[in-house]
């Protein structure tokens, strides 16, 4: 919860780097809290009533500007600008290409975004 939490805290900071541990904890917590709120959304009212598209769409607004942060930090971990995130436009090669991205190892030496997170205390 303190990875999701810590991306939270920097709500819309594009600079620097994320690990990969940030950016996966963050995407685990994300659906789970998705999911939940479906849930609760659909006890609370019908499926596709109001309120369940509301506290959906609501959640849905609230972590886009996380969401996309936490991307561009963790292309800028990878070495890469964070324009690279366009490349999910591109049918079915480019979400592909941004998965790679996201999983591959983070660059071990300071780079133009910043020094590696790796060096730094991971949050309790």
């Amino acid at each position: 919860m303190n990875w999701y939490l810590t991306v939270i805290k920097k709500y819309a900071e594009f600079s620097g780097r994320a690990r990969r541990k940030e950016y996966w904890m963050f995407a685990l917590m994300n659906f789970l809290i998705s999911i939940l709120i479906s849930i609760v959304g659909g006890l609370i009212g019908k499926s596709d009533g109001l309120i369940a598209v509301s506290l959906s769409g609501v959640y849905a607004l609230f972590i886009l500007l996380p969401s996309l942060a936490v991307t561009v930090r963790r292309l800028h971990d990878t070495n890469k600008t964070g324009w690279w995130i366009l490349i999910t436009f591109v049918p079915l090669i480019g979400p592909i290409v941004l998965l790679i991205f996201m999983i591959i190892d983070s660059d071990p030496d300071t780079n133009a975004y910043g020094p590696n997170p790796k060096q730094a205390p991971e949050p309790e």
